[in-house]
């Protein structure tokens, strides 16, 4: 069966997200797609809802998070399409995501706070839509906050040519490995989330494996796929061609389902349109469902 799909949209459920759930449903309907798998941040919280505005406009909705996760000492990313948003084992891993996250944002406010900035943590969870900040988020509400326009250190932010990605600038700057206000994560390890997958339905990708802060090989992808890895997210805007052709003979060698995720968010992401990748097929969905839970 046919029809378009995106594997990997983000709500305002998201910290990061611009849209809410019911929005990115008119998207799809209006983009014709069949299907979205609306996949926030270590959250189900859009869930039930969306199924059911999804049913109403005529766009399948699968269940999907994002987690998290630590492997081989890199930040990995994992996409849980098909996940029962009820699951036990599910909950548990979002409990100890959300604390692990609130207690990174603490740290890393208190680092900003030193160096000058102005930032609160009143400010992020005023404006971080219920959910635990990504360090993405932090960056871009720390250079809205006007107290930090005049500060000589954070000039080149503000100015026009850098201001689309100044959030994933400052990032870079300050909270990666090795810079001023980094804090080491302490996520849950990624072989552990793929031995909990079964108990909750979902069915392991890969995120974006060609992302700069996962630089996946082709062993990081044989080990996982040893743990229960089911897919990879082959199609992607973090992608060059030559990358998308390397992980798609990745996916096909160590045969995974090769998966296609947009990553929208909305503003933070302004290079990335919604129903703008086009390699998303219906058959992909088909075919995660029959390996699901180690099914052949």
């Amino acid at each position: 069966m046919s029809g378009r799909v995106d594997f990997h949209v983000h709500s305002n459920k998201s910290s990061d997200g611009d849209y809410a759930p019911a929005e990115l449903v008119g998207f799809a309907r209006d983009h014709g797609m069949r299907a979205i798998s609306i996949a926030d941040h270590d959250t189900v919280a859009a869930y039930p809802d969306v199924v059911d505005d999804g049913r109403r406009a005529g766009v399948e909705v699968i269940p999907g998070i994002e987690l998290t996760t630590l492997f081989g000492g890199r930040e990995f990313h994992l996409l849980l399409p098909l996940v029962d948003w009820t699951s036990p084992a599910l909950a548990k891993i979002i409990e100890g995501q959300t604390e692990c996250r609130m207690h990174e944002t603490r740290e890393r406010v208190a680092k900003i706070q030193a160096l000058g900035f102005a930032l609160t943590m009143e400010d992020i969870e005023a404006r971080s839509n219920g959910a635990p900040p990504l360090g993405v988020k932090i960056a871009q509400l720390l250079l809205e906050n006007p107290e930090n326009a005049g500060n000589p250190a954070l000039e080149r932010y503000y100015r026009p040519e850098n201001k689309r990605y100044a959030p994933y600038m400052f990032y870079g700057d300050f909270f990666a490995e090795g810079k001023p206000a980094f804090v080491p994560k302490k996520f849950i390890a990624l072989v552990d989330v793929l031995s909990a997958a079964p108990a909750t339905g979902g069915a392991p990708v890969l995120s974006h494996p060609g992302a700069y802060f996962q630089r996946t090989t082709a062993e990081d992808a044989r080990v996982l796929k040893a743990h229960g890895l089911i897919g990879l997210e082959v199609y992607t805007f973090y992608h060059t061609p030559e990358q998308t052709a390397f992980y798609k003979d990745m996916a096909a060698g160590l045969d995974l389902v090769a998966t296609a995720g947009s990553d929208f968010h909305g503003r933070i992401k302004p290079h990335v349109h919604f129903g703008a990748l086009a390699e998303g097929d219906y058959g992909m969905v088909e075919k995660l469902r029959a390996r699901r839970g180690g099914a052949a």
